[in-house]
């Protein structure tokens, strides 16, 4: 498969599932939430059939059985093929190796964040440090609870990855207030004018505006 084709982590999540043996979606959906893996894989049913439709027409993975429980329809089990176990490989090896550029919702709020006035900022960062303080503070009473059930620690490391990403955002998060607090965040004045005449014309931010132009020697 293509790198351009590797866009969603779920497709990687059931070619890992099938590498294990042959199932039908419904239990590689089951095996995910069991092993807590929809924590870092966005799971639904509907994208998953679907998933697995696009995995069959690229040879990734194919039919291998039908099975009946009770009165249940028939399922199809899936098995991985030859061409998957090497797009599994190179897949996964390129995630872990290559730094990717992603879009965090956060990130892109941040670029946008002179569009509400700086009042409501601090406050919406205030929320969003107790929101933070209050999901690490849940985080680690569950890595408490494997910890002491001695899971291995390469069965959960993608959770401390994540903790360890909510820390340093709580951190800059607790930082970018402190400053705005201070008055120190540069482009504050400019941002307390933008939003202190909100029917007058939006003067330009620095570096462009003309404060910035008499600074210049």
């Amino acid at each position: 498969m293509p790198a351009g084709k590797r866009a969603n982590p779920l497709a990687l999540a059931v070619l890992v599932c099938l590498a294990e043996r042959p199932m039908h979606p419904y239990e590689v959906a089951q095996t995910l939430r069991t092993r807590h893996k929809d924590d870092s894989v966005r799971l639904n049913y509907g994208s998953l059939y679907a998933v697995v439709d696009t995995l069959v027409r690229r040879g990734l993975v194919e039919a291998s059985e039908t099975e009946r429980s009770g009165r249940l329809p028939e399922r199809t089990v899936y098995r991985i093929t030859d061409a998957g176990h090497v797009e599994l490989h190179d897949w996964l090896a390129e995630l872990i190796a290559v730094p990717a550029k992603e879009y965090p919702a956060f990130e892109a709020a941040l670029s946008f964040l002179p569009a509400v006035p700086p009042d409501e900022a601090a406050s919406l960062l205030d929320e969003r440090t107790q929101r933070l303080e209050a999901e690490l503070a849940s985080a680690g009473a569950l890595r408490e609870l494997v910890e002491k059930a001695r899971l291995p620690r390469l069965f959960w490391v993608e959770a401390e990855f994540a903790i360890a990403l909510r820390r340093t955002e709580l951190e800059f998060v607790r930082r970018l207030r402190a400053d705005l607090a201070a008055g120190t965040l540069e482009g504050l004045s400019w941002w307390r004018q933008v939003h202190g005449q909100p029917d007058g014309p939006v003067p330009l931010p620095p570096p462009w505006g003309p404060e910035h132009d008499e600074e210049r020697p």
